[in-house]
């Protein structure tokens, strides 16, 4: 009888390591949407998070005159709407007076021409005189809606003018003082670095149940997962996929090179 013995090698699945640095959770480049001449610039606020401080100011003087400006014509206009308001109250009672005697008079046969000529004239004059005031009162409207979008339009200029992060770490400034801005013209670069991300770039057969692999950093088992990848070939590593995962924002240790495993 013979014998058959298999021997069974243990299947061993090796991973790709792969080194990557931590990185910020996502990087801008903030671009002026208004133009002007840089008056200051907060060069100490450089390499720091910033929250609610204002790093770049753009020219605003001329601005926040109009404002002002325009804000007192809306005052003056809503109070000649108001008055022009109330003469058109006091001019509809008129019409109405002068309309009945009008009527009254129109029919009454002992009345002479000339008098009912007299009495439709002042009806037409006081109608008139109504419907112009509130063809006034309309204009008057529409000249408060037109100066309250100007005034709107100024406020979004103003704070446009004032570039104040929120809560972003602040990479570098890309204006000085006394520089001149257009629109689209690069302000600075900043970073949310709320949280990090390690970018990878991964073989196609290392995507494969990639949902259900574990991520390894420094050879230590973590519950993090690749969370985003593009499953078109990187333009610079034709023959891998952009991957990333996020981690915790770390303790000034962005930019620190780690060493990481998927399988």
């Amino acid at each position: 009888m013979k014998i058959l013995i298999l021997l069974l090698a243990p299947l061993f699945i090796f991973a790709k390591v792969h080194y990557a640095k931590v990185e910020p959770y996502e990087s801008v480049v903030l671009k002026s949407a208004v133009s002007g001449l840089v008056v200051d610039v907060d060069l100490d606020a450089e390499g720091t998070l910033v929250s609610g401080k204002r790093v770049i100011h753009i020219d605003d003087a001329l601005d926040k005159t109009n404002l002002k400006d325009t804000k007192q014509s809306i005052v003056l206009l809503e109070q000649m709407l108001g008055i022009n308001q109330e003469i058109a109250s006091s001019l509809a009672g008129t019409v109405k007076r002068q309309e009945e005697y009008f009527n009254r008079i129109s029919k009454l046969a002992t009345a002479s021409k000339t008098q009912k000529d007299n009495a439709y004239s002042s009806f037409s004059s006081a109608k008139t005189q109504y419907l112009g005031t509130k063809e006034k009162i309309v204009s008057l409207r529409k000249q408060v809606l037109d100066m309250k979008y100007k005034a709107s339009q100024l406020e979004d200029t103003l704070v446009k003018k004032s570039i104040v992060p929120e809560n972003k770490y602040l990479y570098k400034l890309l204006v000085r003082k006394g520089d001149f801005v257009a629109p689209g013209s690069s302000l600075a670069e900043i970073q949310d670095a709320s949280r990090a991300k390690l970018v990878l770039f991964l073989e196609p057969e290392e995507l494969q149940n990639i949902e259900k692999k574990t991520v390894f950093i420094n050879d230590k088992k973590t519950a993090y997962k690749v969370g985003k990848v593009w499953r078109v070939a990187d333009e610079k590593f034709i023959s891998s996929y952009r991957a990333e995962i996020y981690i915790p924002a770390p303790k000034n240790e962005f930019s620190k090179l780690l060493k990481v495993e998927i399988k």
